[in-house]
Parts: structure tokens; sequence; C-alpha cells
């Protein structure tokens, strides 16, 4: 069974642009880039796929300097005739020969008619060692864990799909997408995960299958540290972020005694690695968005369910009803950030919140979303309006009248005011639609006025 991912009509796009350049797709370890490629090879009348990790694929790369010379020994060794428009050359594990990476401008270059994607989990390490990355002659894109829509997909339930596609959506698609997204706020989006869930319909088996993908990670550990200090501290930081609630400091982070030099050495090299992603506050509630990165910083995992997996609470979160009282809020908010997280396959995206920071007087909004010239504040909390201090702050002092706030009710939409008289516009989302956040607002903005 091949599940589908939303990246394959992108790859469809890519491969109809006459003007398309080699495809660079990055992303963390088993996000399923392989995979998703593997598929999308029935595009094509031939195929050739490479693997750097093996000594023999990854010496034609280092032993050889002409595109010629490796498309020569290509066709030889796969029986293809290479220089036939429908074939695709994938690159897999391209992080294992940073000439390799070079040389992906000269395919662009010099046989602009052959497809060429290649794929890779530890790039930002590689490139590190590339003299020349090849700028304007590739294009690049990330591909992150399953999104709720991308579960739905796989479930392959037509009526819930279909339910979810429309905006507004209907209030009778309520209960059964709730329903829907609790599993898929328990197990997460790792594609072996929801195979295997889609495949028993069932989560008791799915413990191994988390076991060996965070050990897996923390196994790469190797390949992130420069030394044996550094390997130290990234294992101590592995082992202590998925416990962190709340922003954290560096110094001293999960009750250790280093440095907080160390730990920001070790938060950034998973941050590189797309494991433990730092993610940092904006304080101005207007535009330019600028993140403060001398402000304390939340933790964002990979995927919700290898964080929940961690912590052992996937047997308890069967039991709840509203997520916002569980966890103190902490789950629910890391899920609604994947979520808008999953929406954006640029490198360099990063989600922020905001947060004022007074004597007296802090406030913190759990997301910003920017649409036009709007930055719009998102809180992740149930609860009368009277609990939100912090969002009426930001309206107070942004130059619209809109906020959101994502919860376990249906969708609606009130006219209402801060407590300093202010009127504005709230729109309340139901959990299962942080995947829509950027639809939504468009649909808020556009057909709703004071």
């Amino acid at each position: 069974m091949n599940l589908k991912r939303k990246a394959y009509q992108k790859l469809l796009k890519w491969k109809s642009n006459p003007g398309r350049k080699p495809l660079l797709i990055r992303g963390a370890r088993q996000v399923g880039k392989s995979t998703l490629v593997q598929e999308f090879s029935k595009e094509f009348r031939h195929f050739i796929s490479l693997n750097l990790e093996k000594r023999e694929h990854q010496r034609w790369f280092e032993e050889l300097d002409s595109i010629k010379d490796i498309m020569d020994v290509l066709s030889l060794q796969f029986d293809i005739p290479v220089h036939e428009q429908q074939v695709l050359l994938f690159i897999d594990e391209i992080q294992e020969s940073p000439k390799a990476i070079q040389q992906l401008r000269y395919f662009y270059e010099e046989m602009p008619g052959l497809y060429v994607i290649a794929a890779g989990s530890l790039l930002e390490f590689s490139l590190r060692k590339v003299p020349s990355f090849p700028v304007g002659r590739i294009e690049q894109m990330v591909l992150h864990p399953f999104d709720f829509e991308e579960f739905l997909m796989a479930l392959d339930h037509k009526q819930a799909l279909d339910q979810f596609g429309i905006i507004p959506v209907k209030p009778i698609a309520h209960d059964l997408l709730m329903k829907f997204f609790q599993i898929y706020a328990i197990i997460g989006g790792m594609p072996e995960v929801v195979m295997q869930y889609v495949t028993r319909q069932s989560m008791a088996d799915l413990g191994p299958i988390y076991e060996a993908l965070w050990q897996g990670y923390k196994d790469d550990v190797e390949k992130y540290a420069t030394n044996a200090t550094e390997r130290k501290v990234i294992r101590q930081v592995i082992d202590s972020a998925p416990s962190e609630k709340e922003r954290i400091k560096f110094e001293g982070f999960g009750r250790s005694a280093y440095r907080s030099r160390e730990v920001g050495e070790a938060l950034r090299a998973l941050d590189l690695a797309r494991i433990v992603r730092l993610i940092y506050p904006v304080t101005s509630t207007g535009l330019p968005l600028s993140e403060d990165i001398k402000r304390r910083p939340r933790l964002q995992f990979l995927d919700t369910g290898l964080l929940n997996y961690t912590l052992h609470i996937q047997a308890e979160m069967l039991l709840v009803e509203d997520f916002n009282d569980f966890y103190k809020g902490k789950i629910i908010q890391h899920l609604i950030t994947q979520e808008l997280q999953a929406r954006f396959d640029v490198p360099s995206y990063k989600p922020n919140f905001w947060v004022r920071e007074k004597a007296n007087s802090n406030a913190e909004v759990d997301l910003v979303y920017q649409h036009h010239n709007y930055l719009i504040p998102i809180e992740i909390k149930s609860g009368a309006q009277g609990r939100l201090r912090s969002l009426h702050q930001f309206v107070d002092q942004s130059n619209h009248p809109y906020a959101v706030r994502l919860l376990a009710n249906r969708l609606s939409v009130e006219t209402t005011k801060t407590p300093g008289g202010k009127p504005y516009m709230l729109m309340n989302l139901p959990y299962y639609l942080g995947n829509k956040i950027p639809e939504y607002i468009s649909w808020f903005v556009e057909n709703q006025a004071l």
C-alpha cells in the first residue's frame, strides 16, 4: 500500500514545467522522501535510482567530474538510454557526497531535458562542505510528516475528506472530524506509523515503530556532533527535551550542568537536522515579522506522535475530551504548530509566536500568522473570552480587528470588544482545522466585517 501525499501534486507541476530545475527534497529521516519519489517514478518511462550511502553509487560522483561521463556510466549500468526525455534520475541520500550536491547545477546547465530529483536528511551539515552551493540552479522543497488532511487521505474516508475540504465546514461534519482528529493527535503523522494504523486499525502495535524511529534519531547523534563532548551534550538534550513544557533556557537545560553555549550548539544541531526545532517569538504586532533570537524559544518536535510516545501519555490521551485541558495544553499547541508548519515546504519557514515582556505585565500569544498586511494572533485554548488576556493585549496594539482561537467547539465567528474597548472579530476554529489556518483566515478577513 502506498499512501498518498499532497506533495505529489507539486511534483506533477514540477514535471510539467518546461523551465524546471533539479529538485532537492529536504526533510528529517523517515518522513517519506524516498517513498514519495519511488511512487512518482511511475510517471516516467525510465527510472534510475541511486543511493549515495552505497559506496558504488557515491564513487560515480566523487571520481567523475563531467556530467556526461556520469550519465554514460549510468546508461551502461542500468541499460537505460539516458538522453531520452522520459528519464527520472533520483539521487537519494545526497548528503553523503558534497560534490554531488555541487554537481546538481551542471545537470541543469548541461542536460536540461533530464528530470533530476535529489533527497537528503542531514543536508544542512553537508552544505557546510560545499564550496559553491548551486543557488539559482536548483529548486528546493521540504517534506514533513503527514498532516491531518493526509491522514484522512490515508484512511480513505471519502465523506470526511470531502467535508474537510468545504469552507466553511458544515456543522454536521464536526463530530466525525473531531473523532478522526483525536486519533491523529495521539499517533501523529510519521509515515510508517500511519501505514501501520491504517492497515491494522489499531494503536496496539505502534510502540516498536516509535521506539525504532526515536532510537534512530538518537543514533544519528554521531553525525551531528563534531567531538565527544558535543556528542554527550546532544544526547542529554534529546533525552531532556520532551519533558520541557514551557519556553526554555539554554543554561542548565534539563537540570544539567551544561552551559548556555554548549546547550545552544546542541539544540542548533538538532534544529538543522529538523528533529527538534527552535521556535522564536516576535515582539511586534505588525509587520515586518521579525523573530527575536535573544528571547527564550519554544521547542517544536518533528512529530507530535513521537513526542506523545516519549512522554508515555498516549493511553491517557484516549480518554481526553478537550486537549486544551490535557498536559497544560502543550500537546494541542504543539500539534497545531506542526499543522501550520506543514503548510509550507520552503526550507526557511518556521512558525512564530508573540510575546510582550514588561515588569508585571507579561503576555504571550501561541501563534501569529501573516495575512497580507496583517499579523493575525492565534490562541489555542478553550473557555470564555475573559481568559484571552494576552490576545486582547495583542488586539489592542494591532492595526486590524481580527483574531483566531482554536478549540474543541464548532466553527463560529463572534463580534466582541477587548477590556480596553477596542471592537474586534474572533473566529473560533475547531482543532481539526489547524491544517487549514491560511484558508480560513482568508475566508474570515475577506467575508467578515465589523
